[in-house]
């Protein structure tokens, strides 16, 4: 349970001018623009054993060869602060993040060029400009825009120092991923603005990705922006016509009751915002300044629809925002562009970018309706910036930060996205293998109340032969008044030792939720207090949190200091380690300090830390929050496999074994939809490990009323029916939210088709574990991912790069989400890897399908669109209740004709670190087309416990022969293996 409210807070940044070199500009506040330097002489370049430095118009740059395919680039004003810049300790990346490798330096009049076997990287004398080239072809792949990095002086929280910013040159054809995740539903990047701060929903994780192949690691920790730095704002008055086409604003019109009912008055509204800063408000009920007429609406429900026209000064993308909680839907020229509901006290953005024609009017329809209390909706938009205008031009890839010693990024190559993303672990971190039943059903709910609870959801399970490996114990399991006590209520849970052995008698896992809030008046509060830990201005200032009747105090622990992570551990050490839970749930790490979570809230109540700023150090809390428990329970218990789960995160974090989840989202179809591109963002950001509330977290008061419709039941049942199909294909299967409970049996009992459906899917998540357990594998040992946008995978065909509502699952299988109520198909592209197609298989039919087109695929209310690629070699295991019922013996090795095709089975012990030793067995599978043979290869490597003899049963799939996925599959042929190496064909 994470409650909150949240108001809109906009960044104000003065635009800088591109300027050569350096820019000594004015701090933020000036609207002076800096006036542009003289062209300055080529600069001097001094080699390094690791790269080389240069001195270019007053600036100094470090160019720094990681590997043949990863480059830092350093840059800074003078020696002082480029010796910070290097020498100060980076968050994100390992401390040795450079290997190095061999290089050439070479120099003509104007320029420099280091040479890798990958890369050519080309530095401009003069300007300190960075190029790079592959080394192979010579074709450009990525140039610093030219006047494209900006320092400028600041003074933030006290300190001076500089907002940074770096330009690159956009290419037409390019499509950029990544910067973690969002919740407005963006997946392709280009041409959008994206404020990178940590909120309940966003996280920021400041790797950015090409569809070119190439990524941008930003090696910076306070805000950060991509794209246009132009705020936005209302829409003009006087670019807004009201219903009857008189200039001025749009008519609003009132109503009590969420549905329009009645109307109650109208007014032409000339901005829209609900919430303006300082308005007096009054509980249940929506309140205006009396100046504009509708004095206010009766307390309850409550509905506003404004109608009008825009017209804009000039041609392009208009980019729309609105801010609010509750339902909204705006129609530009009626089509409808953005729909969805957010709870009361979680306001968020939503936004649309349309394309509008100067001096013509277009039509303009918002509706928000208000189901529960609380009221915020705000429109805002900006215009395409003027320098397009007349002559469109692409803008280009910019990263803005607020606080920094200098420009420091690394670039990774690949071109492959995979060789990206592993460049980027290479850099930050490699990702620990996370325990095998890590990989099981999660089971949980906003909350189970007592320890008796949780046992009979764990017997539910059971005693309906439903696979299961995992419950979680949300918060609030300790007296009402002793948040950060770490104490169990011994009313409600009154033997934690016997509840937790009760739990793992029964086979299954627990994981608890622990945050770094502290109430005062506990042991834990005192010790941190009494040391310095804590954060002082939410508790100067009376700050309340939600619980009770009128809240309690409260603030959070300084997670940058080493001793304040330290004693943290120890507390949990001593109070819940020593209980034997299985894995932390480390709730709310933006961290949440205030009710209403804002940039500059964050900012002023996260400081000071132990390394900085408040500002400064804004996105990092979650990384080292994790490092503290990770490093704290690797040495409580050397040989136990740390789980964590966070509700945040920034780059480097996969490092700590942990995996995030995309927040407090609603149980709306549209919430569901957006997790496709927000879990697709993390992963292509080089966090393997994405999870979601499977059924959504917040519930609307349709489906929480004691009296539902028949028909808003059923809605409810597919939705959740909809949503763990999908869950059933990420990397962690994790079902989690408020009332309505969510345990499949509650959806009708065992008879009604959602269950079923739930129980299906459940079946073939336990079914494919060693599939998914050879994708872990891949994870740690090879920097693979899991959960993949089809950019990585079919990077050559264009038609991918816009795919938001699609991805691969691994390297065999396409997902395709239904996200729409009653849907019975959906629209599916079957991508082509150029130049070469694979087909496609259906796989609950077995028939084969052409690639590079777009189909009409069936999506009956028990299945989704789920297809394999052509050369895929799919294992699966026998049914279990849990992950480690019993071996995997034997495997059904599906084979997928009409290309070669490879894959690793991974295995380990599936619990301890020994995999770190070299304890751990890989079974390389090879298909070859043509011979029509499967090779199960030698066996290499082994750990103790290892099942040396085992049986291969195989499945072909082909053409002529389709074959749909069984539970009781009929094998072509079956084969003993004792790490011999065998063929095997049809």
């Amino acid at each position: 349970m994470r409650r909150r409210t949240s108001s809109l807070m906009l960044l104000v940044v003065a635009g800088v001018a591109g300027l050569s070199g350096f820019t000594d500009a004015a701090p933020r506040a000036s609207k002076k623009p800096a006036p542009a330097p003289t062209p300055s002489a080529p600069g001097t370049l001094t080699r390094m054993p690791d790269g080389a430095q240069f001195t270019f118009g007053g600036g100094l740059l470090k160019v720094e060869i990681c590997a043949a395919d990863v480059v830092r680039v350093a840059c800074a004003k003078d020696a002082t602060d480029l010796a910070r810049l290097l020498g100060r300790k980076s968050l994100v990346s390992q401390p040795k993040r450079c290997d190095g490798a061999k290089f050439d330096l070479t120099q003509d009049a104007g320029t420099a060029t280091l040479a890798t076997s990958k890369l050519r990287v080309r530095v401009d004398l003069g300007t300190g400009r960075v190029a790079f080239f592959d080394a192979a072809t010579g074709a450009p792949v990525l140039e610093e825009k030219e006047g494209g990095r900006t320092l400028m002086p600041a003074i933030v929280q006290g300190e001076n120092t500089q907002h940074v910013r770096q330009e690159w040159m956009p290419h037409a054809d390019e499509a950029l991923y990544g910067l973690g995740e969002n919740q407005s539903g963006l997946h392709n990047l280009k041409g959008h603005d994206l404020d990178l701060w940590q909120h309940n929903g966003v996280i920021v994780v400041p790797f950015l990705v090409s569809s070119r192949g190439w990524g941008i690691l930003w090696d910076n920790t306070s805000f950060t922006r991509l794209g246009d730095l132009r705020e936005l704002a209302p829409i003009p008055a006087e670019r807004l016509y009201d219903a009857k086409g008189k200039r001025g604003g749009l008519t609003g019109s009132y109503y009590s009751g969420a549905k329009f009912e009645k109307l109650v008055g109208q007014r032409v509204d000339r901005i829209i915002d609900l919430l303006l800063p300082g308005r007096e408000k009054k509980p249940n009920a929506l309140i205006f300044p009396a100046s504009q007429g509708v004095p206010g609406l009766p307390e309850g429900p409550a509905s506003v629809r404004w109608e009008g026209s825009v017209e804009p000064e000039i041609t392009g993308d208009h980019t729309f925002q609105i801010y609010y909680n509750n339902g909204v839907k705006l129609w530009i020229d009626d089509r409808l562009v953005i729909d969805h509901w957010r709870q009361n006290w979680l306001a968020w953005k939503d936004v649309a970018r349309v394309r509008l024609q100067a001096k013509r009017r277009h039509k303009i329809k918002l509706e928000w309706t208000k189901d529960q209390n609380q009221e915020t909706v705000q429109l805002l938009w900006k215009p395409p910036a003027p320098s397009a205008v007349p002559k469109p031009q692409l803008a280009s890839t910019s990263l803005w930060s607020e606080v920094g010693d200098g420009i420091d990024y690394t670039f990774v190559y690949g071109p492959e996205i995979d060789k990206v993303v592993a460049g980027y672990r290479r850099v930050t971190g490699q990702a620990p293998m996370i325990p095998r039943w890590a990989l099981g059903l999660w089971q949980s709910r906003q909350r189970y109340e007592t320890a008796q609870q949780s046992l009979d959801a764990v017997d539910g399970f059971r005693k309906r032969n439903i696979p299961f490996d995992n419950i979680v114990q949300d918060w609030f399991y300790w007296k009402e008044d002793s948040w950060g006590s770490h104490e169990f209520d011994p009313v409600r849970f009154p033997d934690p030792e016997k509840w937790v052995r009760d739990i793992h008698a029964r086979h299954a896992r627990v994981m608890i939720s622990v945050w770094g809030k502290f109430y005062p008046g506990t042991k834990n509060f005192d010790e941190m207090r009494l040391r310095g830990f804590l954060y002082n201005r939410p508790l100067a200032e009376g700050i309340r949190d939600w619980v009770g009747d009128g809240g309690y105090p409260h603030t959070w622990y300084d997670a940058f200091s080493a001793d304040a992570g330290k004693l943290f551990w120890d507390q949990m050490n001593r109070t819940l380690f020593k209980k034997k839970f299985d894995a932390w749930w480390l709730d709310a790490p933006e961290p949440d300090l205030t009710r209403e979570p804002t940039l500059d809230g964050q900012r002023a109540y996260m400081h000071p830390t132990a390394l900085g700023t408040g500002a400064r150090m804004l996105n990092g809390y979650s990384l080292y929050n994790s490092k503290v428990v990770y490093e704290g329970q690797r040495a409580a218990a050397p040989n136990q496999r740390v789980f964590i789960l966070t509700r945040s995160g920034f780059a480097g974090q996969q490092r700590y074994g942990a995996a995030v989840w995309s927040g407090d989202i609603t149980s709306t179809w549209t919430a569901m939809r957006s997790q496709i591109p927000a879990g697709l963002g993390m992963s292509v950001s080089g966090i393997p490990y994405w999870s979601m509330d499977v059924g959504g977290f917040s519930v609307p008061a349709r489906w929480t009323t004691d009296k539902p419709t028949s028909d808003d039941v059923e809605e409810w049942r597919e939705l959740n029916t909809r949503w763990f199909q999908f869950g059933t294909f990420v990397p962690l299967l994790r079902v989690h939210g408020e009332k309505p409970f969510r345990e499949m049996w509650e959806f009708g009992g065992e008879s009604h088709a959602a269950y079923q459906a739930h129980l299906k899917f459940d079946r073939i998540r336990y079914r494919l574990m060693p599939y998914l357990y050879s994708l872990a594998g891949a994870v740690t040992h090879e920097g693979g991912t899991m959960m993949r946008p089809l950019v990585m995978d079919f990077r050559g065909d264009k038609n991918v790069l816009d795919v938001s509502d699609q991805y691969m699952f691994g390297p065999a299988f396409l997902v395709s989400p239904v996200t729409t109520y009653k849907a019975r198909k959906r629209s599916v592209y079957l991508p082509s890897s150029l130049p070469a197609a694979s087909d496609w298989y259906d796989f609950w039919t077995g028939a084969i399908v052409g690639a590079g087109k777009t189909i009409d695929a069936a999506a009956p209310y028990d299945s989704m669109p789920l297809h394999v690629k052509a050369g895929s070699i799919v294992p699966t295991g026998p049914e279990i209740m849990y992950t480690d019922e019993k071996p995997a013996d034997p495997i059904t090795l599906w084979v997928y004709a009409g290309a070669d095709g490879a894959f690793t089975l991974y295995e380990d012990d599936g619990l301890t670190y020994g995999y770190e030793k070299g304890a751990f067995a890989r079974i390389p599978l090879r298909w070859n087309d043509a011979a029509r043979t499967l090779t199960i290869g030698k066996r290499e490597g082994a750990f103790p416990g290892m099942q040396k003899q085992r049986t291969f049963e195989v499945v072909f799939v082909s053409k002529d022969k389709p074959v749909g996925f069984s539970f009781t599959p009929k094998a072509d042929k079956s084969t003993p293996y004792n790490g011999v190496a065998v063929e095997v064909k049809p």
